[in-house]
């Protein structure tokens, strides 16, 4: 008899060390509600919540959801709700034990990250892994990725967005930014407190952080293994809503909030070790300050990187970013030692700065584009070309790579076409992605704005 990965999962949990330690942590710290939690194909959290003296005996069975919350109940513009209708069948969630945290703000209550299965009563696929777990496809393809190349992806996020409320304007001389301004991180100062605080109960290592702009603020944790990064940074934003809920004030992830204002990003930093060795650097300074394996990673990156973008940049407002000129916002594909205009940056020996994702990116999809098309690279040698010199919004477009798509109509057509991404990611998920965008982008085309109206209203005659 075939055990499937459902009931391996399953199995597991039950003898799991982390089972005893998470009843123990329950039971010690006066646990009663436990959230059990999955990500959809945008980066939203959903679940359900459970009384704990539950939690030994779901945490074997799983949750049941339907399976269209992976695409957040979205339904299309002609009623067609996405993920396969309103007849499709429910997900199993099977906790990752080791995910288990108690929330600090209400030690009442914990979370627990989730990996999606298909039922066990299917007679077809049966307890196989949900292929539109954006999760679970981030944990299959890094161990893949270690398995053929005995690499590991460790990243760092730089996760930028907006606080907005009473006091916290910015006041500075005209011409000039409030950018790495002490005094406006005094006028941040509970919010900082607070999101280090309840990160740093989490699991979060807090390292550093700045006044970006006007209402900007990035906060940064230490890196780590690809996918224990992705779920920290699902955390801090659950964090930082908390926040502005207690402080009676705003959050938001929106890549771009307003016309002038600096786009949010979340940078990703990213190496590859083997090991205990990051074998992008190299002893001595090499041609292009990588060692060759770099160069080729790099290459497939680039090469990658208009395919990427419907990941990258997932929303309409994405975009508006990548149009704002001289905001450091990479608006061609290409490559620079410490240049900020570029879409990688070399920002220290051994370490790529890869500058496309925004705030709102689903980060488990991010990270698993940077495996495929890294490996890709590799495999076939593909040269990064030489690094751009100066600013990127005057250098001339490297023909060798695709032109980076500045609209989501663009993003779509080219992850369609990108059959490393499209084949790494599965024909579900691709499918899934490219209806759930392609609806959203025609909803926007077909929506008129108060930019429209302002130009066209009194035009004519």
């Amino acid at each position: 008899m075939t055990i499937s990965p459902l009931d391996v999962h399953r199995q597991a949990n039950a003898t799991s060390p982390d089972l005893a330690a998470a009843l123990e942590t329950i039971a010690e710290r006066g646990v009663e509600f436990v959230y059990f939690q999955a990500i959809t194909i945008t980066g939203r959290v959903v679940g359900k919540v459970a009384p704990a003296k539950h939690f030994e005996r779901l945490a074997v069975k799983g949750v049941q959801q339907h399976q269209t919350a992976v695409a957040n109940l979205q339904g299309t513009r002609e009623g067609v709700l996405l993920a396969g209708g309103v007849n499709a069948p429910e997900y199993t969630a099977i906790p990752d034990l080791e995910t288990f945290a108690v929330l600090p703000w209400d030690t009442s209550f914990a979370r627990v990250f989730c990996r999606l299965y298909e039922p066990d009563h299917l007679t077809e696929r049966a307890g196989a892994e949900f292929s539109c777990d954006s999760r679970g496809l981030l944990r299959r393809m890094h161990a893949g990725f270690t398995d053929r190349t005995g690499l590991e992806l460790r990243t760092g996020c730089e996760p930028e967005m907006t606080w907005q409320g009473e006091g916290l304007e910015a006041h500075f001389r005209p011409g000039s930014s409030p950018a790495y301004h002490i005094e406006h991180l005094e006028r941040n100062r509970p919010i900082v407190k607070k999101v280090i605080e309840y990160a740093q109960a989490l699991g979060l290592d807090m390292i550093e952080g700045d006044y970006e702009d006007e209402f900007q603020v990035e906060l940064n944790f230490m890196y780590d293994r690809a996918d224990l990064t992705a779920d920290r940074l699902i955390t801090y934003r659950q964090v930082c809503k908390q926040v502005a809920r207690e402080l009676g004030i705003h959050a938001s992830f929106m890549p771009k909030p307003a016309t002038g204002m600096m786009g949010n990003g979340c940078h990703h930093n990213f190496s590859l070790w083997r090991d205990g060795v990051n074998v992008l650097a190299e002893p001595g300074i090499t041609r292009l300050h990588l060692s060759e394996l770099g160069q080729h990673a790099l290459g497939g990156l680039l090469a990658h990187s208009a395919g990427a973008m419907l990941i990258n940049g997932s929303t309409v407002n994405s975009y508006k970013r990548y149009w704002d000129a001289g905001q450091f916002a990479p608006s061609r594909i290409n490559w620079g030692l410490d240049n900020k205009t570029c879409t990688v940056r070399l920002s220290a020996v051994g370490r790529l700065e890869y500058k496309l994702p925004d705030a709102a990116v689903n980060p488990y999809l991010s990270h698993a584009v940077i495996l495929a098309a890294c490996e890709d690279g590799m495999k076939n040698a593909i040269d990064p070309g030489e690094p751009t010199q100066g600013s990127s919004y005057d250098a001339p477009v490297d023909d060798r790579f695709p032109a980076l798509p500045l609209t989501l109509g663009e993003a779509i057509v080219a992850f369609r076409a990108d059959e490393v991404l499209t084949q790494a990611f599965g024909p579900d998920l691709s499918s899934l992605l490219i209806d759930f965008h392609a609806d959203e982008w025609a909803r926007f085309c077909g929506y008129v704005t108060e930019w429209e109206r302002e130009m066209y209203w009194s035009d004519a005659p």
